[in-house]
């Protein structure tokens, strides 16, 4: 897989995931470094070729040292502070003579080859969310090592419309994977009851898929390895480290350090997310499942405004639903970054069927983004909107007010928990 590498050493800029990314879109893998990182590992890494960005005046009398050493490798090296797809072809591919023949195929191939070495006969456990991560990890293992992975799937009803089924469909029927769904509905709404307040639910929910998981580990029995869906921006945004497939006694999103495992399987965290997508779509899990939007850990309890029930939860997901569906018919999904909706805790004064109500209104956001860290609002068409908010208040029961939050990030967050 890593035949052809080429280095971005990051001397501050804020271009290197952009040209590490256009590197890989021409085929050649690349890893972003930071400038700091010790010429014995580079070294050790045979690039075929370096960038050096985000280099301005150099003042530091270490950078220039640095700098220096670095051209003493005799590995082609440029200074690129900007993306120019020109400049970076012909730099990969006529100074460092990389062929590009890096893609998905290939990444799947020797991650299959790398997990069996690494695993054996030994067992590997999955906590399965139904999200992108997770789903692309578990077949992509699976197909490495078959039953020898177990994945736990955690339904704590707090996922959208028939998203439980789907889950367990798709990965026992089309995948045939070891699944063990856990349905724990009644336990995480019985813990929610008459609680209002968004970080003590995400508190409740997180500590209470905690509990659930390690329950159900007990039951398997010893497990060597446990699987972790880490990607590519969340090692950059640590400074990168000198890990690679497999890393050893590492706490794993919230689950606790005391749950018997030896090592930690990362299948995917050399990929950016739309590769993570790419590999989804090549190991032939549905599409609509590998390009969903990114959806909250604690699903719909910060989704629903106030204290979480049971009919609540129903009146969002047929709101969530149309909204979803109706967004896809319009042809506006792949546009939209994220887009669902909020059941608020406000009950207002309506007209239905001639009869006066007084029932809950439901939010819609819909969002653009490149990373999350900062939203515009989507500029949906009226006409879509309004099929929308009539669909929703002649088929959900109990709303009869929808509005649209035209508020961006900064100053709103994109969920309202």
């Amino acid at each position: 897989m890593k035949q052809e590498l080429v280095l971005v050493l990051n001397f501050g800029g804020e271009s290197s995931q952009k040209i590490a990314r256009k590197i890989r879109d021409l085929k050649v893998y690349s890893e972003i470094l930071p400038y700091n990182v010790s010429i014995e590992r580079i070294k050790n890494l045979k690039p075929k070729g370096i960038v050096l960005t985000g280099i301005q005046d150099l003042k530091d009398s270490s950078e220039n040292k640095y700098i220096r050493q670095i051209n003493g490798l005799n590995i082609p090296t440029k200074v690129i502070n900007n993306v120019d797809e020109e400049e970076i072809k012909s730099f990969i591919f006529s100074q460092c003579g990389c062929e590009g023949s890096w893609n998905m195929a290939s990444f799947i191939e020797s991650s299959i080859e790398n997990i069996r070495q690494r695993v054996g006969n030994k067992k590997v456990l999955c906590a399965l969310s139904g999200g992108v991560d997770s789903s692309v990890a578990a077949v992509l293992i699976h197909k490495a090592i078959g039953d020898q992975l177990v994945c736990i799937f955690v339904d704590h009803g707090l996922m959208r419309k028939n998203e439980g089924d789907e889950v367990e469909r798709v990965f026992k029927e089309q995948f045939h994977l070891n699944l063990i769904r856990v349905n724990a509905q009644d336990r995480f709404l019985n813990r929610l009851k008459g609680v209002s307040e968004p970080e003590t639910k995400r508190k409740i929910i997180g500590e209470e898929f905690i509990r659930v998981f390690e329950e159900e580990a007990k039951k398997i029995g010893k497990v060597d390895f446990l699987v972790q869906g880490t990607i590519y921006p969340d090692v950059i945004e640590s400074g990168g480290d000198e890990a690679h497939l497999v890393k050893s006694h590492h706490n794993v999103g919230g689950l606790p350090e005391d749950i018997e495992f030896d090592e930690i399987i990362e299948p995917l965290r050399d990929l950016f997310k739309d590769e993570v997508r790419k590999v989804g779509e090549e190991l032939g899990i549905p599409r609509h499942m590998v390009w969903r939007q990114p959806f909250p850990g604690p699903g719909l309890a910060i989704r629903v405004i106030g204290d979480v029930t049971r009919e609540k939860l129903d009146i969002l997901r047929e709101a969530d639903a149309i909204f979803r569906e109706e967004i896809a018919l319009a042809g506006l999904d792949k546009e939209i970054w994220q887009y669902f909706a909020v059941l608020t805790d406000m009950k207002s004064v309506g007209v239905t069927h001639g009869k006066r109500t007084y029932d809950y209104t439901i939010a819609l956001r819909g969002v653009t983004s490149i990373d999350g860290m900062t939203a515009n609002w989507a500029r949906i068409p009226h006409e879509v909107l309004d099929k929308v908010s009539r669909r929703i208040t002649a088929e959900v029961p109990h709303v009869n007010r929808v509005v649209y939050d035209i508020t961006s990030k900064p100053p709103a967050t994109i969920e309202w928990e």
